[in-house]
């Protein structure tokens, strides 16, 4: 890899699944799997970003509202730099970074070779 293209990504932070009623499904990931709720939060107008993951593991699974894509999330520490550094590589990266007030933290998605769509998240 070139040294321009490196980028600060630390983690695999976590995997979307659309769910079709969140509640009911946190009854069978942790009711019946056995995970643990990590997060849920207020995301946006009506909407909840909600985390579950086995106990012990880093990365969660994210069960997200219908309409939201299913995609690998990964974390890094500086967004700004990482989509400055994939753009400049040539990487196919969204115009800009997304920033939702507070909401949410700093993101972008990126699409492989493959056109497989990934987010990088800031995380601190």
């Amino acid at each position: 890899m070139n040294e321009k293209a490196k980028t600060r990504i630390s983690k695999l932070e976590a995997v979307a699944l659309p769910v079709t009623d969140q509640d009911r499904a946190v009854e069978f990931y942790v009711g019946k799997l056995g995970f643990e709720k990590r997060r849920d939060v207020p995301f946006g107008p009506g909407m909840r970003w909600l985390e579950v993951a086995p106990p012990g593991a880093v990365t969660t699974l994210a069960l997200v509202p219908p309409g939201m894509p299913t995609g690998v999330r990964l974390a890094t520490q500086d967004a700004n730099a990482d989509h400055a550094s994939l753009r400049a590589s040539g990487a196919d990266t969204d115009p800009g970074i997304m920033r939702m007030g507070g909401v949410a933290p700093p993101m972008f998605s990126f699409r492989d070779p493959d056109g497989n769509n990934l987010l990088i998240v800031e995380s601190t």
